[in-house]
């Protein structure tokens, strides 16, 4: 896809998109800094800090499969930057978080580790008209390399089970016809409670099938079957139906 950056387009785009790739023009070298930063610490932590251990093979997926929705269950505040950690660093450049606006870049000091060390996509959770799913939507279509995480439950799971997954993934899989990696974080809720601070500790990233597109009705079933393999006691009580609103958080949440 191209962009015309001699109009319009370009100069009226908010700075808080500029960072993404369909919108700039050249390599940006501070990002690439503050990444290097931010890999190195990541690689400290999730090695002395937080035990990371990884099953499966990440390289042979990324050969076989460059454009990629990576989903994860959520339980924890740490849940995206765990799986970033898990993807070696000379994919990072393809590798994309849809993150809250609201959250990551609320300031200048969240906006600029959002955009310079997450790669993060800004979702405005309360924009109705779904500008949030157009611009995700934009990226899926317009690269030719992508891999963009998303959390289908929508928000943090309270009680550390998998929820049901809410529509979004789903939407933008079958309009994009993006495949969904599924991966599932065992011991992630026990790491870092709400308000708290990373505790020390064992995680467990476990690599999964990859789901073609399809409805979020079978997205979840293939999803619950592959995890109750690996965790029996992944999902709790069942309470209510699916939430289908057109709510954009079921993508967003990283807060």
């Amino acid at each position: 896809m191209k962009w015309d950056y001699d109009n319009d387009q370009w100069y009226n785009l908010p700075g808080y998109l500029k960072h993404l790739p369909l919108f700039t023009r050249q390599f940006d070298l501070t990002s690439y800094f503050f990444r290097i930063l931010w890999a190195i610490f990541l690689k400290l932590t999730f090695r002395f800090y937080i035990k990371l251990t990884v099953k499966g093979d990440i390289h042979k997926i990324y050969r076989e499969n460059p454009r990629l929705l990576i989903i994860s269950n959520h339980a924890s505040h740490i849940d995206a930057v765990s799986i970033a950690a898990a993807i070696p660093f000379k994919y990072w450049g393809d590798l994309f978080i849809a993150a809250a606006k609201d959250y990551w870049f609320k300031n200048p000091i969240f906006t600029f580790f959002s955009k310079h060390c997450l790669g993060a996509v800004p979702i405005d959770r309360k924009d109705r008209t779904s500008e949030a799913v157009k611009l995700c939507l934009q990226l899926l279509k317009g690269l030719d390399r992508i891999w963009m995480i998303l959390f289908p439950e929508g928000s943090r799971s309270k009680d550390g089970y998998i929820q049901r997954f809410k529509k979004g993934v789903s939407i933008f899989s079958q309009k994009s016809n993006t495949p969904i990696l599924f991966l599932y974080l065992e011991g992630n809720k026990d790491l870092m409670p709400k308000g708290g601070f990373p505790r020390p500790g064992k995680l467990v990233i476990h690599v999964g099938p990859i789901q073609p597109p399809a409805p979020i009705e079978e997205v979840d079933k293939n999803y619950k079957e592959w995890v109750t393999k690996i965790n029996p006691e992944a999902y709790g009580p069942l309470v209510g139906d699916p939430d289908d609103s057109e709510d954009l958080s079921y993508e967003t949440n990283l807060d």
